[in-house]
């Protein structure tokens, strides 16, 4: 999930130069909502881990 966040922060970064807005836009909304889903997954998954007493 975090290589799909990357991959639509680079395109909007590549829509944002050649001036397309909207695209640029939308591809950056994607990108900052499939990487705090993945922030939200990775500390519940911490979380998980240090309840069940495993070390790192």
């Amino acid at each position: 999930m975090l290589g799909w966040a990357i991959t639509f922060l680079i395109v909007a970064l590549v829509a944002a130069v050649f001036g397309f807005g909207g695209i640029a836009s939308a591809s950056a909304g994607i990108a900052q909502i499939l990487f705090f889903i993945f922030l939200v997954l990775f500390v519940v998954a911490m979380v998980a881990r240090a309840l069940r007493g495993k070390t790192p």
